[in-house]
Order: structure tokens, then C-alpha cells, then sequence
């Protein structure tokens, strides 16, 4: 009876956990594309994107408001990204040969803010796709707030294995857009889509003063909080939008992986907690196939269900995940379980990670 008991209390917590920690924090729409701003510089770091960048830059030239420069900083790319970023006719260089102490994102981002002359910057990863007001929207949601911003893309995932990263992607927002982050002084940034002016990331220092962190965008949001400038995450829905590994499953969990159990010690003790005991209540309702028969199969089938609708509703908003994938989340909760082994792996018994074709050593700068 006590195991029933308990049973019941978990699902519903769990699920309460998920509609707290998820607010629906969309970037406000904006259409006034006559409002006056500053000079925009779009900085964009590269390293073998021939496949994504073009998506990114087609989107860039469609946008309501054009931003004044595109610079595309090629971190020794060993395809066919700078080729095509010149073909576009942006500003585009190598980045300098990599220093001791940097990772290479960090290196070329910098060396593309060290390139620009815009009054706001906006660093977008090679992978993101904008629609015609997003530009638009960013500014003026940035103007309205002041301090920095950034955006959790809408994860367009269009193959079967790109759909197991689901509840990974769930978490990312949970973690982001916490209503409990809100005065957390670690509060990070998502690095994939930041905007900030240009005088609030020099008061900060830059990438320079995060060369060597390999969680480049959670520090960088550390840098801009501890400065008391405002740090605001948004999720992209219908405005920003990426597609993260449409060449191959292996790079799925090596993405993931690189990160994911590091950046948990940044996140508010709160927004940690209603975490884990949605984790909690999603794994309890999956035990349900195990239990067929018994007095527990109920509850948890109604919990799995709640949890699948839950999941369905928060998906609406930040990826496309399709049907197959929310009703039978216990395959995405598996792949997350085995990313979190394979980053413990990684960061606390190998000491680096890989990404790119580079190792890297957590904490340090790149190593090869």
C-alpha cells in the first residue's frame, strides 16, 4: 500500500515540476521594422558547416531589417565553409592560428567582434535559421529589456534518431527559461543565438575573459549577471530555429555529451531540483509496461499518459518531435540516460571531451 501510495504522489509532482519550469517564454513578435536601432554586426563562428551555412545566410539576407555587416569567421574549417561564405559575399576570414588557453569557438568569436563595427551584435551559430522578423524581434525585444539576450532554437528534427534528443532538448529549456534562474548570478546564455550591445560586451570583457571555458555561453551569461547587466533567455519557436545533427546519430550524443552533466552546476539549486523530480516522475510512469497487471499499472499508465500530453504540449513550442517520440518517451529518456554516462565518462574520469575533430580539455582551451 505504501509503494502505491508513493506511486501516486510521484506522478503528479513530476508533472507539476514540468508546468512550473516551463513558461512558454517566446521572443515577443515584432513588426515595426521602422523603429530606429544601431548598427548590426551578425558574427558568425564556422568550423565545417558547408551543409548549414547557406540555410543560415539565405535566412539572413530575407530578414525585414538587413543587418549592416555579416561576418563568417572560418575556424579552419576542412570543407567548403569559407568557399561558400565568400560565394555569398559576406565578410569572411580565417580565424588566426588557435593560442594556448582558447577553445576555438571562443577564438573566433572574438576575432570576429575584434573585425566588426556594429553598435549591437548578434553571434549566431553556423546551424540557425531565422524567419524574415526575427532580426526585428531580437532588437526590439532587446531594446525593450535592455541587457543582454538570447535564444533556445526550435529544434527542427527530421530523422528518426534526431527525435531521441527530445528530452535532452526539454531539459535545455527547463534549464534556460527556469523562472527560478531569474536571479541566479550563474544564470547562463545559449550560445547558438546572443544578442547584446556592443558597450555592454566590452564592460564585460568578451570571450576574451572566457578563452579557456568550454561552456562558453553558460560563463559568458556569468560574465554579463556578475556585471549587473540583465540576462534573458527566450525559446525560438516560430522566430529562430536550427537543426543540430543532421549528418549522422554519432554526433548526436558526442554534442550532447560535451556538456551535459558540467553545465547542471550552474543551474539554481530550485530549478535543479523540480529537474530531478520531473526525471523522477517521467522514469516512475515508465515502469508502468512492467507492472501490467498489478496495482501500480493503473496510476502509472495514467501517469505516462499525462506525462506523454505534457510533452506533447511543450514540443509544440520547441521542436518537432512528431507523434512516435512523446508517446513513447521512455526511448528518448534511454538515449538521455546514455548521454549522461557518456559525459561523466568524458568530463570526470577522461578529463576532455570531443567535438569537431578537436579534444578538449575541460576547463582548458582546445589541444589539438
Amino acid at each position: 500500500m505504501f509503494g502505491l501510495i508513493l506511486c501516486i504522489l510521484i506522478l503528479p509532482i513530476g508533472i507539476l515540476s514540468g508546468m512550473i519550469l516551463f513558461q512558454k517564454n517566446t521572443i515577443p513578435y515584432s513588426e515595426n521594422s521602422n523603429a530606429k536601432h544601431g548598427k548590426i554586426s551578425v558574427i558568425i563562428p564556422a568550423r565545417n558547416e558547408e551543409k548549414n551555412l547557406p540555410h543560415l545566410l539565405d535566412s539572413l539576407f530575407n530578414q525585414s531589417v538587413q543587418p549592416d555587416e555579416i561576418i563568417v569567421v572560418d575556424d579552419h574549417s576542412q570543407d567548403q565553409t569559407k568557399h561558400i561564405a565568400e560565394e555569398y559575399g559576406v565578410t569572411t576570414f580565417t580565424a588566426p592560428p588557435l593560442p594556448a588557453g582558447w577553445t576555438g569557438k571562443n577564438w573566433a568569436v572574438w576575432n570576429g567582434y575584434l573585425r566588426s563595427s556594429g553598435d549591437i551584435l548578434l553571434f549566431l551559430d553556423a546551424d540557425i535559421q531565422l524567419a524574415e522578423n526575427a532580426i526585428q524581434s531580437l532588437i526590439s525585444a532587446q531594446k525593450r529589456q535592455s541587457g543582454v539576450l538570447s535564444v533556445v532554437p526550435y529544434h527542427r528534427a527530421e530523422k528518426f534518431y534526431e527525435k531521441f534528443a527530445m528530452v535532452l532538448n526539454i531539459l535545455g529549456v527547463f534549464s534556460f527559461t527556469s523562472p527560478f534562474e531569474k536571479n541566479n548570478l550563474q544564470k547562463g546564455l545559449y550560445g547558438a543565438c546572443i544578442v547584446t550591445t556592443r558597450d555592454d560586451y566590452e564592460i564585460v570583457g568578451g570571450h576574451q575573459m572566457i578563452r579557456s571555458e568550454m561552456l562558453d555561453d553558460l560563463n559568458l551569461g556569468a560574465l554579463f549577471q556578475n556585471a549587473r547587466i540583465k540576462v534573458s533567455n527566450y525559446i525560438g519557436t516560430d522566430l529562430v530555429s536550427f537543426r543540430m545533427y543532421p549528418n549522422g546519430i554519432k554526433s548526436e550524443p558526442e554534442g550532447f555529451a560535451k556538456g551535459a552533466v558540467l553545465s547542471t552546476s550552474s543551474l539554481h539549486p530550485l530549478t535543479l531540483f523540480s529537474i530531478i523530480l520531473w526525471i523522477i516522475g517521467l522514469v516512475s510512469s515508465q515502469f508502468c509496461f512492467l507492472f501490467f497487471g498489478s496495482k501500480y499499472f493503473i496510476p502509472l499508465l495514467i501517469g505516462y499518459i499525462c506525462f506523454a500530453i505534457q510533452i506533447f504540449y511543450i514540443n509544440h513550442y520547441i521542436g518537432s518531435f512528431g507523434i512516435v517520440h512523446p508517446c513513447f518517451h521512455f526511448l528518448s529518456m534511454l538515449f538521455f540516460l546514455a548521454v549522461i554516462v557518456y559525459s561523466l565518462y568524458q568530463s570526470v574520469f577522461r578529463k576532455k571531451v570531443i567535438w569537431k575533430g578537436r579534444y578538449i580539455q575541460v576547463g582548458k582551451g582546445d589541444q589539438s
